[in-house]
């Protein structure tokens, strides 16, 4: 038996139906608590069909750095990996420098939080450039990607997801620069966002000191754009979602390679291309995203643009083009380069060749989860009838920033979620307000025994 703080629990709320789980995805898919710089919405994929590429065998792929040819646009690989029983696609996608966004669209029928083990996850690792100057750092918001060419590299690009502002509070397009670089910042919370929390019941301090609630991360570098920056994150799993109030967002990881590299002065150019043209080998592919919200009123007139570059191209270049696999890839929209030009009057067959990957033993940078002990604090975040159901809730909890470590127990004929352990009844109460805001659910707090503690997943 399980008790509450001082009090036998003789009975576990349990949710009767499924219905809650899913409008709790809806509302807060991978919603990290919202404090600073982000609020996370789930990214729908309903309309997307899987991808089944032809084989090569390989053992690793390159995720960051590329040496570029005079004037190559497409670059990098596709690659395949097989998950294991407690995998998920943050974890996967973090391992290999992907956004949410990237790993979601390309595994449109597999479940993000909890995907069945042995199954095949397509890494799209291979990107078209967006058609703009390809000098200093560019940001395309479509497919939530930084590209970054050093002056003083020629042919070197770096390029690492990244996180943009949500519908609200839209991270703006144009030229403009870095003008500026601080280290460990502390963030000066501006009014709006005050307002914000406050209405939230989460309110704010006027300035937050660097550390781990900081949500700029340890490095950040103001743009021209005024109040904007790009910066690291203490939310890291919301990279490849609009999460923030407008600013550009990195994995801890790779905010730090990129401010250490990038000088004061450097052009940022931010452009909203969700169709992008490129040329491999006499071969023309079309890579195809989502257009954000903001952009969604303007969906026909841009295909409506694609399509008459597509037939100046066929004017310019003897290319015979596949009308009906561009249809296709508009329609699926999964940021998967495809080929879009015809040889012999057939499509090419190797369109989509891929890597196939050995699963690590661990994923870069997962949080482990800490044993609870008999007389740990914790908190009791959630019951339900389905262990996926549980599985899927505990994988979120562990992915909010700061993490909440979460496992799934068995209780008789239900699932609890139970989050821990915590060093104090503060820390372990903060954590029950966080799980209330953002998830709309009432935890509490809780005391394991040592009955139960063999049923921990």
């Amino acid at each position: 038996m399980f008790s509450l703080w001082g009090k036998p629990l003789t009975s576990i709320q349990t949710h009767k139906n499924r219905n809650w789980l899913l409008k709790c995805l809806t509302v807060c898919a991978l919603v990290l608590w919202l404090q600073g710089c982000q609020n996370l919405p789930l990214f729908s994929s309903e309309e997307l069909h899987p991808v089944t590429p032809q084989i090569t065998l390989q053992e690793s792929i390159n995720t960051h750095t590329f040496k570029l040819s005079g004037e190559q646009t497409l670059f990098g690989v596709l690659a395949r990996i097989e998950t294991g029983s407690d995998d998920n696609l943050p974890d996967i996608a973090r391992h290999f420098g992907l956004g949410y966004n990237d790993i979601v669209l390309a595994n449109p029928t597999l479940d993000p939080w909890v995907p069945a083990a042995k199954q095949q996850v397509l890494l799209p690792a291979r990107f078209i450039l967006p058609d703009v100057p390809h000098k200093g750092i560019v940001i395309n918001l479509a497919n939530m990607r930084l590209f970054y060419f050093p002056i003083d590299q020629k042919h070197t690009l770096y390029t690492y997801p990244v996180g943009i502002g949500r519908q609200s509070w839209g991270t703006p397009t144009g030229l403009t620069e870095i003008i500026a670089k601080r280290p460990n910042p502390s963030w000066v919370v501006p009014d709006s966002i005050q307002r914000e929390h406050a209405a939230q019941g989460d309110p704010l301090p006027k300035v937050v000191p660097s550390g781990p609630d900081n949500p700029l991360g340890h490095y950040a570098m103001p743009l021209g754009f005024n109040s904007y920056l790009i910066h690291g994150t203490n939310k890291p799993y919301g990279i490849g979602m609009q999460v923030s109030h407008g600013c550009i967002q990195l994995y801890p990881e790779d905010i730090e390679v990129l401010y250490k590299m990038t000088p004061i002065g450097t052009p940022v150019r931010i452009v909203h291309q969700p169709y992008m043209l490129a040329w491999e080998d006499n071969k023309l592919y079309l890579e195809a995203h989502p257009l954000l919200p903001k952009w969604e009123a303007q969906k026909k007139q841009l295909q409506k643009n694609l399509y008459a570059d597509l037939r100046k191209l066929t004017k310019e270049k003897p290319v015979n083009i596949d009308w009906q696999q561009v249809e296709a890839i508009l329609q699926r929209s999964d940021g998967v380069p495809k080929q879009i030009s015809k040889a012999s009057g057939s499509l090419d067959t190797a369109v989509n060749q891929v890597v196939e990957l050995k699963r690590p033993d661990t994923w870069a940078w997962q949080n482990p989860v800490a044993r609870l002990n008999n007389q740990d604090i914790a908190v009791l975040a959630a019951s339900f009838k389905a262990e996926n159901d549980a599985k899927k809730f505990a994988a979120m909890l562990n992915h909010q920033g700061p993490p909440i470590p979460a496992r799934t127990v068995r209780n008789d004929k239900t699932f609890l979620v139970v989050a821990g352990p915590f060093k104090t009844v503060k820390q372990a109460n903060q954590v029950i307000k966080r799980i209330k805001i953002n998830f709309e659910m009432d935890a509490k707090l809780f005391k394991p025994d040592g009955v139960l503690l063999s049923g921990l997943n």
